[in-house]
C-alpha cells in the first residue's frame, strides 16, 4: 500500500511540473499571427519612394516572413500605369493624382514627406557666388523654362563669365520634374528645358559629371545618408525665397538633417516640398491593405532613418482612416 501511495504522489508530482514546461511550449499568439498573413506584393513607381519602400518591404518581412515582396523604380508614371492596369498591386507615386486617373480607379494615401532640390556640380565656375546669392523663383524659370538665362556670369551678375549653363531634366514621366514645372510658375514637365536623362540616379549623375550642369533631384538622391552631406561632386543651391539677393542661414542646404528640417517646418517651399503617395486600383484589401496600415503605423518609425520626413499627424490621421 506504500508504495502505491509513493507511485501515486510521483504522478501528482511528474504532471505539476508539466504544466509549466507545456504552457512555455505553447506558440505565442504574435507568432500565431505573423505566420497567417501571407502573400505576394508587388509594388513599381516612384524613384523619389523607392529607397523608403524597400526599406519598408524589409521590416515588414521581419514581422511577416510569409510576405514576399518584389519592388521596382521606373517613375511616377510607369507606377501609375501598373497600378491602374492591374499589372502591381501598389503603385509609388510623387505628384498629384489627375482626376482621369482617379475616374479609372485610382485610390491613393499619402505616406511620407518629400522635397526637389536643384544640385550643381562642387567645380561650378560661379560656386561661391550661388552658395552667396542663392536662385530666386523666376531665375530657376528663366533657366528650366523659358531658357533666358544661358550662362552661369548671367545668373550671378559677372558678364566676364561666359561658361554655358548645361540644363538637364528627367526623360521619364517623373514626380520629381512634374514639382519642379509646378514650382516653375505652375508648369508641366513637358515645360522644362534640357536634355532628358533617366531616373533621379542619372540625373544626379549627369550633374556630377558635368562642372556646368544643373539639375534637380529628390531628397534622398540629392543627399547622402551616411555622411549627411550633397551626393559627392554635388552641391544644392540655395533658393531665395523672399528675394532679398541672398542666400539667408535657413535657406542654405548644407546637409540633410537641416534639408529634412525645412521640409518639415514649411520654411522650405511647397512645391517643390510635397508629399508622396502610394497608390491603388480600388481601395486595398487583404494583405496588400494590411501593409499598408503597417507603413501608416509601426512602419512610420522607419521614416526619419531613411531619409524622409513624416508627414503632419492630421495628414498621417487621415491616411490610416481611408485604408480601414
Amino acid at each position: 500500500m506504500k508504495r502505491m501511495n509513493r507511485f501515486l504522489i510521483v504522478l501528482v508530482l511528474l504532471s505539476l511540473l508539466a504544466l509549466p514546461l507545456a504552457a512555455c511550449a505553447a506558440p505565442q499568439p504574435a507568432t500565431q499571427s505573423t505566420k497567417q498573413l501571407e502573400g505576394n506584393i508587388t509594388v513599381s513607381g516612384a524613384f523619389a519612394l523607392y529607397p523608403m519602400m524597400t526599406r519598408w518591404a524589409e521590416e515588414f518581412q521581419k514581422v511577416y516572413p510569409n510576405v514576399k515582396f518584389d519592388v521596382s523604380a521606373g517613375g511616377a508614371g510607369k507606377g501609375m500605369a501598373d497600378a491602374l492596369a492591374g499589372a502591381v498591386d501598389i503603385g509609388m507615386l510623387s505628384r498629384d493624382i489627375s482626376k482621369d486617373e482617379e475616374a479609372k480607379g485610382a485610390y491613393w494615401v499619402p505616406v511620407v514627406k518629400d522635397a526637389v532640390f536643384a544640385a550643381v556640380n562642387a567645380k561650378n565656375p560661379v560656386l561661391q557666388d550661388l552658395m552667396k546669392k542663392g536662385v530666386t523663383q523666376q531665375q530657376f524659370a528663366d533657366i528650366f523654362v523659358t531658357g533666358k538665362i544661358k550662362t552661369w556670369g548671367d545668373l550671378v551678375g559677372r558678364p566676364e563669365v561666359t561658361d554655358q549653363i548645361h540644363v538637364y531634366t528627367r526623360s521619364d514621366a517623373a514626380g520629381a520634374a512634374d514639382v519642379w514645372a509646378k514650382y516653375l510658375g505652375n508648369k508641366k514637365q513637358e515645360d522644362l528645358l534640357g536634355i532628358a536623362v533617366f531616373g533621379d540616379p542619372g540625373e544626379i549623375d549627369a550633374v556630377v559629371k558635368d562642372p556646368l550642369g544643373i539639375g534637380f533631384n529628390n531628397l534622398g538622391y540629392a543627399f547622402d545618408l551616411k555622411s549627411d552631406k550633397p551626393v559627392a561632386g554635388a552641391a544644392i543651391v540655395p533658393i531665395d525665397a523672399n528675394g532679398n539677393g541672398q542666400a539667408d542661414p535657413d535657406e542654405v542646404m548644407d546637409t540633410m538633417t537641416k534639408a529634412m528640417e525645412m521640409v518639415a517646418s514649411g520654411k522650405y517651399p511647397s512645391p517643390p516640398a510635397r508629399a508622396l503617395m502610394l497608390v491603388t486600383k480600388g481601395k486595398p484589401s487583404g494583405v496588400v491593405q494590411a501593409f499598408l496600415q503597417w507603413v501608416l503605423t509601426d512602419g512610420q518609425k522607419f521614416v526619419g532613418e531613411a531619409g524622409y520626413v513624416k508627414l503632419p499627424q492630421d495628414q498621417l490621421d487621415a491616411s490610416i482612416q481611408k485604408v480601414k
